[in-house]
C-alpha cells in the first residue's frame, strides 16, 4: 500500500512540476529530434531534397519520398515516385540549378505541410522548365522518420 501511495504521489508531483514549468515557459512540448525542431528538420530535408534533385541522387530521393508519393505538375499531370525517379535517372528530367526561398514548415503532430518557392533552370520531358514556381509538400512521420507523401507545383507567371 505504501508503494502505491508513493507512486501515485510521484506521478502527481511530476505532472504538477511539468504544468508549472510549462506555464512559466521553461518546457516546450514541441517535437524535437537531437535538439532540432520538427520544422527545422523538415526545412533541412527540403533543402537536401533540392540538392539531391540537382545531383541526380536517386538513393536520397528514394528514401525521403513515400512509396505512394505523387506530384501534381503545373500542367495538371500526375507523376508517381517510380516515374519521377526513372525520369531523373534517364536524364529526361534534369535540373541544372534551383534556388529555394520563402520556405515555411507547419507541423501538426505526425503530419506537416511545407511550402516554398523555386527559381529553377532545367528540362522536363525535353522542354525547358526554367522559371519560378510555388510548391506544397505534405509530409508524414512514421517509424520516427519523415517522408514526403504528396507534392503540388504551380508555375508563377512571368511578368
Amino acid at each position: 500500500m505504501k508503494r502505491i501511495s508513493f507512486l501515485v504521489g510521484l506521478v502527481v508531483m511530476v505532472f504538477a512540476i511539468g504544468l508549472l514549468a510549462q506555464q512559466q515557459g521553461e518546457i516546450s512540448f514541441e517535437p524535437r529530434i537531437r535538439g532540432v525542431s520538427a520544422e527545422q528538420e523538415l526545412l533541412k530535408l527540403e533543402q537536401e531534397g533540392t540538392n539531391a534533385e540537382i545531383k541526380g541522387d536517386i538513393a536520397f530521393l528514394d528514401r525521403i519520398l513515400a512509396d505512394d508519393w505523387a506530384v501534381t505538375e503545373p500542367d495538371g499531370s500526375v507523376w508517381t515516385k517510380a516515374q519521377i525517379l526513372v525520369a531523373i535517372k534517364s536524364g529526361a528530367d534534369k535540373v541544372s540549378a534551383m534556388e529555394v526561398d520563402d520556405m515555411k514548415a507547419r507541423v501538426y503532430g505526425d503530419a506537416a505541410v511545407v511550402t516554398g518557392r523555386n527559381t529553377v533552370k532545367g528540362i522536363f520531358k525535353g522542354k525547358d522548365m526554367s522559371g519560378q514556381e510555388r510548391w506544397t509538400d505534405t509530409w508524414i512521420k512514421e517509424a520516427n522518420r519523415w517522408q514526403c507523401v504528396a507534392t503540388h507545383v504551380s508555375k508563377i507567371a512571368s511578368k
